[in-house]
């Protein structure tokens, strides 16, 4: 590490120079620079805009799963058998899938010796179960918190190594010339004058694992404080791939947490109200006159946790458009109140549909109230809710149909190296998914990234960063143009809240679950009115207001890119699929009491082995399509991997 002084635009601006920096403190994050320490590549600091922030840390469900190979009793699975379940998913790139899956016992293995506490049998086998879109019992878990206890694993494992970490340090810009990446330019959060506020941070390579782009939704089942900063590497060059493709599902606001598995299968009631919290009424009961037909849907949605339009004609996905149609179309506000049977009534269990009736039954859960049978059965689940200040037993819990996980992301090959040289993306960030995804494969998925892309810079990408005098020469351009987008904004008005709350909603509207071709187009343009009267338009008090500048610009820039993806995959012929439905005038209609805008047509399948990548260059962007790279047919000949592995370790 060097550190220096220089001075740009008349501010003092420290330089740090590194071979790598690694961004984010996700559980992505921590593994990489772990990693990287532990190939040889020590020259290297992580850097975060707040350590004890982020997705992987705040989140989770009421069973949070981990993906990977199976390892306990007598079922048989392999190494390709997995990386073909992850391949079928639709617009996966073969290479990766199977990087996934090979790497999944290593990746595994490490989080266990590092002390999460994977359930296993006296006999020490690791055991699993089964979950979405899995056809073995690949998952686990340690219960709501997966993740959060892998980062605090990896973080202290980190620790351990005294890896250098600079903290309240928020990315504003990604520095790249000619595809190749130079550095990044922060906003230092600590600072209270002028003379530390901008830090750069000068490096060869970067491994960027700042999560999904959550801060482009008002509707979010993110955590608060959790944004990613996807923008910034649109800006800088990085493709972006199957944009398109998200996670939607039920969530609480506030918390924001997914309320999948138990909180639905207790079958609670579906409140809405009007914003304050006025004219309560039992909504779903206005579109189904089979009482019980409904009760079993909305048991499923513990199943079938996220919104899937395959499941809206029949299936639980229904209760999804029916929450979306009271707060997105009728701008009411929608709650679950565990407190009291649907319709106020008594329930007859036996006249469930048998999946539901069988389930419960098994569970010993047929009696009392939604909130008596989650006591029964998920005390934890209730526990959940009280430590963060609501008693399901007295409160209603409100929802909304959230964004939950962008299974598209940065488009990267099989080292997790974006188009751009030495820019590598790990974690949700990084776009390995397609349209479906067994429930988990994203903890493992990032695990895996950080292997390899530490890997290869260890093997590959060794040396010292440019001097500070090159450095300068190329970035600061780029810098005084940033500080003075951020600085043209401060005035004596504030309405930087105002515009957030606005295209955040308006994202949540028109650019999540429900898509319709002629509103994606409105707001795209609006978008980029606004991306390019931004100087003009957003206006701040105080100077520590810049950090939500620079957030809003990055947020927008996000929308603009994944907003141009669906118009595209509109244009091309694309129709609804995975969670997202494209409204389609000569489309199905599923119930007759829908809206014609969710009429929809249901994808064919045709363009599963194609996958779309989208280049935002000059305030344009430029969508391409390929054919998904193949899954690779290896002759594992020992010998053969033997002699390349001593060679190079086979890391080309």
């Amino acid at each position: 590490m060097k550190k220096e002084t220089v001075e740009i635009n008349g501010y003092p601006v420290e330089v740090y120079s590194y071979n790598t920096i690694v961004l984010g403190t996700g559980a992505a994050g921590f593994n990489a620079a772990d990693r990287l320490y532990q190939y040889g590549q020590t020259d290297i600091a992580i850097i975060t805009e707040n350590k004890n922030a982020g997705t992987s840390r705040n989140t989770g469900s009421d069973k949070q799963t981990y993906y990977k190979l199976t390892m306990s009793g007598d079922n048989p699975d392999s190494v390709a058998e997995m990386a073909q379940t992850l391949f079928e998913g639709g617009c996966v790139d073969g290479d990766t899938a199977l990087c996934e899956a090979a790497l999944s016992s290593q990746s595994f293995y490490k989080l266990v010796e590092l002390g999460v506490p994977f359930p296993r049998n006296r006999y020490g086998e690791y055991v699993g179960y089964k979950t979405d879109h899995d056809p073995r019992t690949r998952a686990t878990s340690v219960g709501p918190y997966t993740s959060k206890v892998m980062t605090e694993c990896l973080e202290k494992a980190v620790s351990d190594k005294n890896i250098t970490l600079h903290d309240k340090m928020q990315c504003i810009r990604v520095l790249t010339q000619n595809n190749r990446f130079y550095g990044i330019l922060c906003l230092n959060l600590n600072s209270v004058d002028k003379s530390h506020r901008y830090v750069l941070f000068n490096a060869k390579n970067i491994i960027y694992a700042t999560g999904g782009p959550a801060g482009m939704y008002a509707d979010s089942a993110y955590p608060f404080g959790h944004y990613g900063a996807s923008g910034l590497a649109f800006q800088a060059g990085v493709k972006g791939k199957n944009l398109t493709e998200w996670q939607y599902g039920l969530a609480s606001v506030k918390p924001r947490w997914n309320v999948s598995g138990t909180y639905m299968q207790v079958i609670p009631r579906f409140v809405s109200t009007d914003e304050e919290g006025g004219d309560e009424r039992e909504f779903l009961f206005d579109y189904f006159q089979d009482k019980y037909d409904l009760l079993s849907k909305v048991f499923l949605k513990g199943y079938q946790w996220p919104f899937d339009v395959r499941k809206i004609d029949g299936g639980s996905s229904i209760i999804d458009l029916l929450v979306y149609i009271e707060t997105c179309l009728k701008g009411r506000r929608v709650f679950l109140d565990f407190r009291e049977n649907p319709g106020k009534s008594e329930i007859d269990f036996s006249q469930l549909t048998d999946e539901a009736r069988t389930y419960l039954e098994r569970a010993g859960a047929t009696f009392g109230t939604p909130y008596d049978r989650m006591v029964h059965m998920n005390q934890p689940a209730v526990d959940f809710y009280r430590n963060k200040g609501i008693d399901l037993e007295n409160q209603m819990l409100e929802i909304a149909l959230c964004a939950q996980h962008n299974n598209g992301g940065l488009s990267t090959d099989a080292w997790w190296q974006t188009n751009v040289e030495g820019f590598f993306a790990a974690g949700e960030v990084s776009g390995s998914h397609g349209i479906y995804r067994p429930g988990g494969t994203a903890l493992n998925a990032g695990q895996v990234g950080a292997v390899r892309a530490a890997q290869y810079i260890a093997r590959n990408r060794q040396g010292d960063s440019e001097s500070t005098k090159e450095f300068l020469k190329v970035v600061e351009k780029e810098v005084e143009e940033t500080i003075r987008l951020g600085e043209s904004c401060i005035t004596t008005e504030d309405n930087i809240d105002d515009m957030w709350k606005h295209t955040t909603k308006r994202m949540s509207q028109a650019g999540a679950a429900i898509r319709t071709e002629e509103s994606i187009e409105k707001i795209t343009k609006e978008v980029l009115t606004e991306i390019n009267q931004f100087s003009a338009l957003i206006k701040v008090k105080e100077e520590k207001q810049l950090r939500k500048v620079y957030r809003l610009f990055d947020i927008l820039t996000s929308q603009y890119v994944y907003l141009s993806a669906m118009t595209d995959y509109v244009k091309h012929g694309g129709k609804s699929r995975g969670s997202a439905l494209y409204s389609d005038k000569s489309g199905k209609k599923t119930y007759d009491f829908l809206p014609d805008i969710f009429n929809f047509t249901i994808d064919d399948g045709s363009k599963n082995n194609q996958i779309q990548e989208v280049l935002y260059q000059n305030k344009e962007c430029i969508c391409t399509w390929r054919q998904v790279r193949p899954l690779p047919m290896e002759d594992n000949f020992f010998e053969t991997v033997w002699r390349e592995y001593r060679e190079n370790g086979n890391i080309v």
